[in-house]
C-alpha cells in the first residue's frame, strides 16, 4: 500500500490518495486512507505516476545496447529503474545481421530472468535506421543501412514475444512496399531519418505508418513555402510523434510549441540516451568513433549530436518546467508509449487490474520511489 500520494492523472483538486497493489496488480487507487496491507509505504505527499516507458534508448552507465551482454543490459535496467523507468525497448543503431542475432539472443535471455530483478522490464526491441536516408543519417552508420527489394523484413531477428519497432525512411527505393510489409508483420513502422516529400508521406501513412521518431531531428523542417516532414506531421491530426525532451535536441520554446500543437495525446517522450548516460562529462568510444559529453550535450567527431544523456525523469522535469500538467506528463511518459506498443491494457496508467508499475516524484520532482510489478525496485 502506497499512502499519502497525489495521483498524477487526476486534474481535480482532490486530496491525497492511496494505491493498493496485490500480486503485482493494482487493486485500488482512490482517496481512501483506511486501507491496510502487509507492507505500507508513506509517499510523503509526492505525486504518483504510472511507470515511465522509454521506447528509444541506446544505452547507459557505459553500456551500449549494440554491444551489451546480459550483465550490461541488467545494469542499464537497474539504472533506468532508479530514474522512474519501469519498461523499455533496447534500441539498436544500424549494425550487421550477425550482431543483431547475437544481441537478440542476449535480450531474450534477460527477458527470461528479469521479472525477479529490480530493473526496468524489457518489453520489446527497436531497430533505428535499418532503412534510412543516407543524407539524414545523423549519428547513425550508413555503411550498415539496408536496401529493400522485398522479403528482407522476415530476416530481421525478432524476439519470441514483445513489441517490435523500426525507424525508417519511406522515400527509399521500395519504401511504401516496405511500410506494408512492416505493418503486416506486426512492426511499429515509425518514420525518421527522412527527407520524404508529402506525397510519399501520405502513401506511407495510408500503408500504416502513423508515428514519427525524435520529432524535428533527422528530418526536414518546416518552412512557410516548404512543408517538410515536420509540417506534414503538424498538419495531420492522426500522426503521433516522439520527441527528445532534453531542451537541446529541440529548443525548449519549440518543444513546448510542438507538444501543445500536437497535443499531449499525440506525444511520447523519449530519452534517446546513449552509453555515457549517468557517467558525466568526458570522451567515450561509441559506434566506432569518439564522442564527447560536455554540459549534458553529446557530439561525435563530425560535430553531430549523438543521442542524449538524459533519463525519462529528466524529460518529465523538463515538461513540468514548461507548464505541462502532471496529467499531461503521465500521458506523454507512460500512457502514450504503452498505447503505441499495444501494451496499454497491461501498463501505462494507474487503473485497477493493470501492472503495479509506479513511480513517485517528490516535491522537487525527483524520483523517490519506484514499484515494478508490485515490488519495490528503488526507494530513497
Amino acid at each position: 500500500l502506497i499512502k499519502n500520494v497525489f495521483l498524477a492523472a487526476d486534474q481535480t483538486d482532490t486530496g491525497p490518495a492511496s494505491v493498493l497493489a496485490k500480486d503485482g496488480r493494482i487493486v485500488r487507487a482512490a482517496e481512501i486512507d483506511d486501507l491496510t496491507a502487509d507492507e505500507i509505504i508513506d509517499g510523503g505527499g509526492g505525486t504518483i505516476f504510472p511507470g515511465f516507458i522509454d521506447i528509444h534508448i541506446h544505452g547507459a552507465v557505459g553500456v551500449d545496447v549494440n554491444e551489451a551482454d546480459a550483465e550490461g543490459l541488467i545494469a542499464i535496467g537497474e539504472f533506468l529503474a532508479k530514474n522512474g523507468v519501469t519498461a523499455w525497448l533496447p534500441t539498436f543503431v544500424p549494425d550487421s545481421d550477425e550482431n543483431y542475432r547475437r544481441r537478440i539472443d542476449v535480450i531474450e535471455s534477460v527477458i527470461n530472468t528479469q521479472h525477479d530483478r529490480p530493473m526496468a522490464q524489457i518489453v520489446g526491441v527497436h531497430y533505428e535506421g535499418v532503412y534510412a536516408n543516407e543524407k539524414m543519417c545523423g549519428a547513425l552508420r550508413p555503411e550498415f543501412f539496408k536496401t529493400f527489394t522485398g522479403g528482407e523484413v522476415d530476416r530481421l531477428p525478432r524476439l519470441r514475444a514483445g513489441a517490435h519497432m523500426t525507424t525508417y525512411a519511406p522515400e527509399i527505393e521500395g519504401g511504401i512496399e516496405l511500410t506494408r510489409e512492416l505493418v503486416s508483420e506486426g512492426w511499429i513502422a515509425s518514420i525518421g531519418h527522412t527527407r520524404a516529400p508529402i506525397e510519399v508521406l501520405d502513401l506511407a501513412f495510408a500503408a500504416g505508418a502513423s508515428h514519427l521518431t525524435h520529432f524535428f531531428n533527422a528530418m526536414t523542417g518546416l518552412h512557410h513555402r516548404d512543408v517538410g516532414v515536420v509540417g506534414w506531421a503538424f498538419s495531420n491530426d492522426d500522426v503521433s510523434i516522439d520527441i527528445i525532451a532534453d531542451g537541446r535536441h529541440v529548443e525548449p520554446s519549440v518543444l513546448k510549441f510542438a507538444c501543445r500543437s500536437k497535443t499531449p495525446a499525440n506525444v511520447t517522450l523519449i530519452s534517446d540516451s546513449v552509453a555515457p548516460t549517468g557517467l558525466g562529462n568526458g570522451e567515450y568510444k561509441l559506434w566506432g568513433e569518439t564522442i564527447t559529453v560536455e554540459n549534458s550535450i553529446t557530439r561525435n567527431e563530425r560535430g553531430s549530436i549523438a543521442g542524449s544523456v538524459i533519463t525519462m525523469a529528466d524529460a518529465t522535469r523538463q515538461m513540468l518546467k514548461l507548464d505541462f500538467s502532471m496529467a499531461d506528463v503521465a500521458q506523454m511518459a507512460s500512457h502514450n508509449p504503452a498505447k503505441l506498443l499495444a501494451q496499454h491494457n497491461e501498463r501505462g496508467s494507474i487503473d485497477v487490474g493493470k501492472r503495479a508499475d509506479l513511480v513517485v516524484l517528490d516535491a522537487d520532482r525527483c524520483v523517490s520511489l519506484v514499484i515494478i510489478g508490485g515490488r519495490v525496485a528503488y526507494r530513497v
